[in-house]
């Protein structure tokens, strides 16, 4: 199987139920990390170090602590209380034990592109001090940094060693947009890589919609994730591999069928190169 020194992880958006049951069933399905959102956190019984201690318990670690929305250019009358709220989310990212935090560009219509790369230089510079990482995504409806290559462009011109990129399979591909995305993005500046799949691309009022709810499990749908995958092994990608589906049909399921089912479809696809070849 390709990846099979990379952590292989789980968005627990993926999951229903409680923290706990969420957290439990990715450890049994044989999960490596989770990617815990602040909503899970809110939810969980006691503190983050108590949510901390619980993913030791089930040998689990993070991929990263998320998610902090529309931060970059934050307009005046918001700008204050976003610098507020990230700081409060990477303190409590270290009571977490997680050395990663992600955010995407923003997707505010007053976003205010020429302060997007102050803003991450603020945000990396402050993660930094507390020994974290930031992992910054293009979304596919993000308002100006949108596309993988436009993100990348602004990590270079950040030029922090602790900041660096997400690729999200579904931004690129429903986008229908190519693995040429990544071309000239060293390795290591790649902190995770987030995989699901579709059937069909939808019509531009139907986007967020569909990225909410309707994204489906490896294999299940027609993006071309054994090229991206190909691709990143062949560059030497070793990082963090794993699933992050906005599902309502598995949400509703038992976390742990969810999970098992999801751990089979990261497998299988992981372990081929073309489909019907072996990897």
């Amino acid at each position: 199987m390709r990846f099979q020194n990379s952590p292989l992880f789980i968005n627990t958006v993926l999951l229903g139920g409680t923290t706990e049951e969420k957290i439990a069933a990715a450890a049994e399905a044989g999960f490596n990390q989770v990617e815990l959102w602040r909503q899970d956190v809110d939810a969980a019984k006691g503190t983050a170090k108590d949510v901390a201690s619980l993913l030791q318990q089930q040998n689990l670690s993070l991929t990263d602590y998320q998610v902090l929305l529309d931060f970059d250019g934050a307009p005046d009358h918001q700008r204050e209380e976003k610098r507020r709220d990230a700081l409060e989310m990477l303190d409590t990212a270290v009571a977490l034990g997680a050395t990663t935090i992600l955010t995407p560009a923003s997707t505010q219509k007053e976003c205010i592109a020429e302060r997007e790369e102050e803003d991450i230089r603020w945000l990396a510079q402050e993660a930094g001090k507390r020994g974290l990482r930031v992992a910054f995504e293009a979304m596919a409806w993000s308002t100006h940094i949108n596309t993988t290559p436009a993100a990348w462009q602004l990590v270079q011109r950040v030029n922090e060693p602790n900041l660096g990129l997400v690729i999200d399979a579904f931004h690129i591909f429903v986008r229908n947009r190519t693995i040429a995305d990544l071309n000239g993005i060293p390795m290591e500046k790649i902190f995770l890589v987030q995989l699901s799949d579709l059937d069909e691309l939808p019509s531009g009022d139907q986007l967020v919609q569909t990225a909410r709810h309707h994204r489906l499990l490896p294999g299940q749908g027609n993006f071309p994730l054994y090229t991206l995958l190909d691709y990143l092994e062949a560059e030497g990608y070793r990082g963090p591999v794993g699933l992050e589906v906005f599902n309502d049909g598995l949400h509703q399921r038992a976390p742990a069928d969810a999970a098992k089912e999801a751990m089979h479809a990261l497998k299988r696809c992981c372990a081929q190169a073309t489909p019907g070849q072996p990897g």
